[in-house]
């Protein structure tokens, strides 16, 4: 069966800091987050789009309410088209901003459409729509955090989606369970029932370190885990930097005070 999303020839590069090369043949279009650009080949022509990114032909309105869907995921108002517009072929590279991995995904493997977390998403073939996907449950819209308001995937095309850390792959039976802290939750197809979950007891919620909420992933279905997301990355380098004080590195050591005083700090 034909595609109706442009075909795209991919190279992952690297190990546990990875970046995809995307080769287009004339005319080929792949779409990408702003700001996930590495580099790209003279002949590749760049324009910042409003929409979902499948390439039809919409309306001022529909192009200005597919970004307002955007910009309530937490991503960029814009999207960035790459063209190649010479007659040769030519690359374009993307990365992520945190460690992780890259997968390619083809579309057609999960019928047509995949749910993923806001931060996931990299790159993907013109053609392939970008939405959100809200969750039915009040449950998960109030306390879902990061997995509240995913983003779909939907078309027949390739799309990049990038997960921090280790990634491990699960595929769940029909009526199997599995809790997921909310951040790691990377991907899922259509078909997993997606709620939240309270984590439950007084010393677990105070304590526990793991927030308050477990994502509750229901089959059948196959889901995709991260085990390093952006905001526990983010949230464990805000706690390790130095503070405005100027305490430094040996802040965590049992002699950091007596250290800062023979250094003469105060």
């Amino acid at each position: 069966m034909n595609r109706q999303a442009h075909e795209l020839d991919h190279r992952i590069v690297g190990d546990d800091m990875q970046c995809v090369e995307i080769t287009l043949d004339p005319n080929e279009t792949v779409i990408a987050e702003a700001g996930t650009l590495m580099m790209m080949d003279d002949g590749i022509s760049m324009q910042t789009i409003f929409g979902d990114g499948r390439g039809q032909e919409q309306g001022f309105l529909g192009k200005m309410l597919s970004a307002g869907k955007r910009v309530l995921t937490g991503e960029s108002l814009f999207m960035t088209t790459y063209t190649n517009t010479s007659h040769e072929r030519r690359t374009a590279w993307f990365a992520a901003a945190y460690p992780g991995k890259i997968m390619p995904l083809d579309l057609r493997d999960y019928q047509g459409k995949l749910v993923c977390q806001k931060d996931s998403f990299l790159a993907a073939a013109k053609g392939v729509s970008i939405g959100i996907e809200f969750q039915k449950r009040i449950g998960a819209g109030l306390f879902g955090g990061e997995g509240f308001i995913m983003q779909k995937l939907e078309g027949d095309g390739q799309v990049y989606i990038h997960a921090g850390g280790t990634t491990v792959q699960r595929d769940l039976r029909p009526g199997e369970t599995l809790r997921v802290d909310t951040g790691c939750l990377v991907a899922m197809t259509q078909d997993v029932d997606y709620d939240i979950q309270f984590v439950g007891g007084i010393k677990n919620t105070l304590f526990g370190g793991e927030g308050l909420f477990f994502a509750t992933l229901r089959g059948p279905g196959h889901v995709w885990i991260q085990s390093l997301p952006f905001s526990r990355l983010a949230d464990n380098i805000i706690a390790a930097a130095p503070r405005a004080g100027g305490r430094g590195r040996e802040e965590g050591s049992m002699l950091g005070g007596l250290g800062r005083l023979l250094d003469g700090d105060n």
